[in-house]
């Protein structure tokens, strides 16, 4: 697997860093990837675009 990089607000990051801790987690990046690969796993592959908005949105990530 390719690394990758993306940006995450000093805060967020240090807010996911004390979740993942409590969760128990051995890295806030293992926590972080976790969190990524479920949420993606909830919307099918094969959605339409107005799908996955209405998806997102039902998950709170968009408005």
């Amino acid at each position: 697997m390719a690394d990758r990089k993306i940006k995450i607000d000093s805060a967020l990051f240090a807010q996911l860093g004390r979740v993942a801790e409590v969760a128990g987690y051995a890295t806030t990046e293992e926590f972080i990837i976790h969190i990524l690969e479920s949420t993606a796993n909830q919307i099918p592959e094969d959605a339409d675009e107005a799908l996955i908005h209405k998806q997102l949105q039902g998950l709170g990530y968009v408005e």
